[in-house]
Parts: C-alpha cells; structure tokens; sequence
C-alpha cells in the first residue's frame, strides 16, 4: 500500500544531515515506496473552513551531499494526503498551536496526523511528565519566586527551567546557599507572570540523560545516554553531550509501562521520553530525534520500524 506522506518540518536545505531523524523518516517512507511532500509552518493556512497548504513534492536521497530534490510547488487540500508527519522544532510558540489548528482540520478530513495535533497542545513537554508522578522526582511548576525558594531550601539542589525551551536551553542549577537563586528565577518567570518547573537535582546526570524513543505506547530496546561533558550540568546533544546507546533498564522499561498506554490513548505514535537515573524528567511529543544516534551503534531499523507502524495506523482508520 503506497501512502502519500505529508511532512511539515524546518528548511530541508538547514538540516544536519549527519544525525536528523526526520531525514531517516523521510528515507525509510521512500525505501517502502511511499511518495513524499514537502511543507513548512507558513505553507499551511485555512480557506472557507478547509486546510490547504502549498504543497512541494519531494524526492530524498542518502547522500550526505544530495539529499533532497524539490519540484513544483501547488496550492492543494490538505485532504488530499494520507499522512503528514507532524515534525517543526520547538519552540512551541502560539504560531505551532494556530498549526496545530490547521493540522487539526486536516485530520477531521480524514488525514492521520503523527503525532496527534490537540495531544501536541495537551501534552507539554515539561508539565505532562506530572501525569505520572509515581516515576518523577519531587517536583514544583509555579510562577511564584517565594515557593520556588521554598522548594530550593528543602531540597538543596535544584534544577530549574522553563516549560518550552528545548535543546537544554535555559536550564540552571541552583543550591540553597547560591547568591544568583532571585535574578535566576525573575528572568525565568518574567518577575512572577510565567510557571516554571523546579526538580530536585538527579546527580546520576553525570552518566547520562537517556532518551527513550516510544512508537504507539512501545518503547525501542535502545536508549541514548547523552553525557555531560566538563562541568555542564546538560546532557543535551545541543549543549555538547556525548551519545552513548545503550540498552534498556529493567526502570527504563516499567517507565515505558507506566507512560506507554497513555501515549497510545491519545494518538502520540512517536514520542521521546528523558529519564535521567531511574526518574522521567520529560517527554518529548513535537519533534523527537536520536534516531540516527541510536541506529548507528545498533542498527535496529527505527525509522524504518516507525513507517510500519504509520502504514498500520493508516489502514486502521
């Protein structure tokens, strides 16, 4: 069954080819003889209750040199496709949730959307992790800076971030005794207007913060430790980890059972969750990647494996 698979992402020319997972999307759809289409976030707009898109097809290559070719562009119905693949980077700004939107439209026509569009403005990367706090840390979202110090007294150490960073970006460490804990948490918070998330520091970050990718509620077998190096506190690839593959903990797996069947309820057929020690920091449902990291020490066929479940997906709706 040839599907025709619509995929809004970032520039394709802006990609790093080395290690971007939607790349190995893309060519594992065209090694299984599906045609491809080719949008961006402004492509994508409504007309008299219908979603359209300017619409480019796309041929992709495995060629570090050559690895895409575009061809005419035309104005089409959203409805036209079968699937799009739902992956624009962060920042999950008002601009992704007026796409999800559109997409949202698309999908009423029939289209399946992975992943989901209302489950990628339901399920915040940072927040949705409390849906489940028999695996977190002790944890505090707020925007108010008297109970974060609270927080920051009683547990000592603390790593604070906002809620729609991504890359590692804006994440800080704080002790009880550091000096720079109220402009840390008034440049956070806006001076009080914005919920940030506060966690007891895990120190076990020192051997990683592992990503475990999950297609429909089912977690890969591998996992990306992805070290900090030096002195940062981040494992973030972004930040200037180190990967690492590895295989799955006996943890690792009764948090991808705990996560697993929620994730499949609410239609996030691929999704990355970051378990840092034995505890889910987050999870990651716009645009996960370490896909090619983890394929390249394993070979396991992630991509590949993905576009299976899609075409299942697809002949179940």
């Amino acid at each position: 069954m040839s599907l025709k698979i619509g995929v809004v992402m970032d520039p394709i020319e802006s990609v790093k080819i080395k290690k971007d997972s939607t790349m190995a999307m893309l060519w594992a759809a065209a090694r299984r003889g599906h045609e491809l289409v080719y949008m961006e976030q402004g492509d994508l707009f409504v007309r008299d209750g219908r979603a359209y898109a300017e619409q480019t097809p796309l041929r992709v290559f495995e060629d570090y040199q050559r690895w895409f070719e575009k061809g005419s562009s035309r104005v089409a119905p959203l409805a036209e496709l079968d699937v799009i693949l739902m992956r624009k980077d962060p920042p999950f700004d008002l601009n992704f949730i007026y796409t999800t939107y559109v997409l949202e439209k698309a999908e009423q026509d029939g289209v399946l959307l992975v992943n989901k569009p209302q489950s990628l403005r339901d399920c915040n990367e940072k927040m949705y992790t409390t849906w489940f706090p028999q695996c977190m840390v002790p944890t505090l979202v707020t925007s108010k800076a008297r109970l974060l110090r609270e927080f920051i007294a009683e547990h000592h150490d603390v790593i604070v971030k906002p809620l729609d960073g991504m890359g590692g970006t804006g994440i800080f460490q704080l002790q009880h005794s550091g000096k720079n804990i109220g402009a840390t948490l008034e440049t956070l918070t806006n001076m009080g207007q914005l919920p940030i998330m506060a966690q007891r520091y895990i120190p076990e970050i020192k051997g990683g913060d592992k990503r475990i990718l999950m297609i429909n509620g089912e977690p890969v077998p591998y996992c990306l430790a992805r070290i900090p190096q030096g002195d940062e506190v981040r494992g973030n690839l972004a930040a200037g980890g180190i990967g690492e593959a590895r295989l799955l903990t006996p943890n690792d797996r009764w948090i991808a059972e705990q996560v697993g069947p929620e994730l499949k309820k609410r239609g996030l057929i691929f999704v990355g969750l970051d378990v840092i020690g034995n505890y889910l920091t987050e999870i990651n449902v716009t645009s996960p990647t370490c896909i090619r990291e983890i394929d390249a020490q394993f070979n396991y066929g992630i991509a590949d494996k993905l576009i299976a479940t899609i075409e299942r997906a697809y002949g179940n709706v």
